[in-house]
């Protein structure tokens, strides 16, 4: 019963569509404008930047919850991942709304910072990476598909010295693999030139 409720759990903390509810109060519904996502970016486009900095901080909340549940309750590595890729889940897949919500890049990257030593250096190289790609191209998509790629490597060269555990490295790159997947629109537009920069508005698309 306890690796069920915590993984339900994580699921339905992953489902609270922050993005959406904070549209919501100003009398929005992003998922009508943009990439008709709830995350971060979307919400950064459709209704500036403070209230994006609210909604990644909640995103990222997501998956520290849910990793930090499953560690003091069940103190398993293989269910860390589990909780991580439920509360994952429940942000790209709300069950609070439709089964719709975001792309679950700063759930997953909350998740693997919460993770143990030296796991959380993966996350920082991770965003620096992002910042460093979107400050030179503006394309939030191309930065998470690329920091995400370099977590993998950096994982995968940890493991190869026995830092991490396996299940990390699984973590990492399955998550990655889920991040290019769900980006798969995002990536049409930037191969055929029409992805929205940073900062660019746009009706939904």
């Amino acid at each position: 019963m306890e690796y069920a409720a915590v993984v339900i759990g994580s699921y339905l903390i992953g489902s609270i569509p922050v993005g959406l509810v904070l549209g919501k109060l100003r009398g929005v519904d992003v998922r009508a404008h943009g990439s008709g996502k709830t995350g971060a970016s979307n919400v950064l486009r459709i209704l500036g930047t403070k209230y994006a900095v609210i909604a990644l901080v909640c995103d990222v909340l997501k998956g520290v919850i849910a990793v930090l549940l499953a560690r003091y309750i069940l103190e398993s590595y293989t269910w860390e991942i589990a909780a991580a890729f439920a509360a994952i889940a429940g942000h790209n897949w709300s069950v609070f709304i439709r089964f719709g919500g975001g792309r679950g890049v700063a759930t997953a990257g909350g998740a693997q910072f919460a993770m143990a030593m030296p796991a959380p250096m993966v996350s920082v190289a991770a965003i620096g990476i992002f910042i460093l790609v979107v400050a030179i191209y503006r394309y939030a998509s191309l930065g998470s598909i690329i920091g995400s790629l370099g977590a993998v490597a950096m994982m995968g060269a940890f493991l190869a010295v026995d830092w991490v555990p396996w299940q990390y490295f699984v973590y990492t790159g399955s998550a990655t693999a889920l991040i290019i997947l769900v980006h798969h629109d995002n990536i049409a537009r930037l191969l055929s030139g029409t992805e929205a920069k940073v900062g660019e508005k746009g009706e939904l698309s």
